[in-house]
C-alpha cells in the first residue's frame, strides 16, 4: 500500500460489511440487524456475519452440532485446563476464556489441524478430478512426511463424536456428500495399510468441504466453539480454594537438566 491509497481512507471508514448508525439502525451485509436478522439464532447469525449470506437452516444446524459435540466440561483436557487455571487464580471470565481459546489453535490439535484437514480434502478432490486415485494421493502425502490430520487420535483409538455427527449429517441432509464419502475411503486405506484410526476432525472437515466453506471461513466458524466446555471449568475452579487446581509440589517435578545453572550476575 502506498501513501496515496492511505489518503483515500483517511478520516473515513471504507467497508461493505456493515455499520452501526447509532440511535437509528445497525446494518450487517445489507440487512437491518434488529428487524431483518432478528429471527436468526446466534450461531446462525454468526454464520451469516462470516459468509455475508444466509447459508440456510440446515447448514446452521449442522455447524451447531460441531459445537455441541465438542463441548466437554472436563478441566483436565485442553483448552479447559487453562480456563480452570484462570478461575483458580481468580482472573476474570473474559481473560480466562480468551486464554483457553488462544491455545485451541495448536499445531497438533484444535483449529489449525482442522483447517489443514479441510485443505487436504480439497486437494484430494482436485487430484481425483485430474484423474488420480485417492489412495495414491494419500500415499503421496505420507511420502512427503505430511501429517494426515483427522486420522489417529492421541490417548484414544476411537472418537465418540463421529457417530453423533454422522447421525446429525443424515438428519440435515449431508450424509451423502462427496468429501464425506472420501473421508471414509481414506480411513479404510489408512487403517488397512497403517493401522490408523479416525477422529472427528476428518468428518467435520469433509462435511465442511461438502458445505463449501473456504479454509478461512471454516477457521472463523470453529474458533469460539470450545467456550461452552470451558465456562463450567472456569466457574468450578473459581468456586474452590484459590490455587487448588492441580497443584504440584516442587519435589514432584522430574528434572533431567544440568545440576546447577550459571545465572550470571
Amino acid at each position: 500500500m502506498n501513501h496515496e491509497q492511505l489518503y483515500e481512507t483517511e478520516s473515513h471508514l471504507v467497508t461493505r460489511i456493515g455499520k452501526a448508525f447509532l440511535t437509528e439502525r445497525v446494518v450487517m451485509h445489507g440487512k437491518d440487524l434488529h428487524h431483518e436478522l432478528d429471527h436468526l439464532e446466534w450461531l446462525h447469525l454468526y454464520l451469516y456475519a462470516i459468509l455475508g449470506k444466509d447459508p440456510g437452516k440446515n447448514v446452521a444446524n449442522m455447524l451447531n452440532c460441531y459445537w455441541v459435540g465438542s463441548s466437554y466440561p472436563d478441566p483436565s483436557i485442553w483448552p479447559n485446563h487453562v480456563a480452570a487455571l484462570a478461575g483458580s487464580v481468580r482472573t476474570t471470565p473474559s481473560l480466562g476464556l480468551m486464554a483457553g481459546l488462544s491455545i485451541s489453535e495448536a499445531s497438533i490439535y484444535g483449529r489449525r489441524p482442522e483447517v489443514r484437514a479441510l485443505d487436504f480434502f480439497y486437494r484430494a478432490g482436485k487430484w481425483c478430478d485430474d484423474g488420480g486415485k485417492l489412495e495414491e494421493f494419500v500415499d503421496h502425502e505420507k511420502s512427503l512426511g505430511r501429517i494426515l490430520y483427522g486420522y489417529g487420535r492421541p490417548l484414544a483409538k476411537t472418537d465418540e463424536r463421529i457417530e453423533f455427527t454422522l447421525d446429525k449429517a443424515k438428519e440435515y441432509g449431508f450424509s451423502e456428500g462427496r468429501h464425506l464419502k472420501m473421508a471414509f475411503a481414506v480411513y479404510e486405506h489408512l487403517n488397512r495399510e497403517y493401522g490408523y484410526s479416525m477422529n472427528v476432525a476428518a468428518v467435520h472437515a469433509a462435511l465442511a468441504a461438502d458445505m463449501g466453506f473456504s479454509c478461512e471461513e471454516y477457521q472463523l466458524l470453529l474458533s469460539p466453539g470450545f467456550v461452552t466446555g470451558m465456562a463450567p471449568c472456569f466457574k468450578d475452579a473459581k468456586s474452590r480454594p484459590e490455587g487448588s487446581f492441580f497443584p504440584i509440589r516442587c519435589d514432584s517435578i522430574v528434572y533431567g537438566g544440568v545440576g546447577k545453572r550459571d545465572w550470571g550476575d
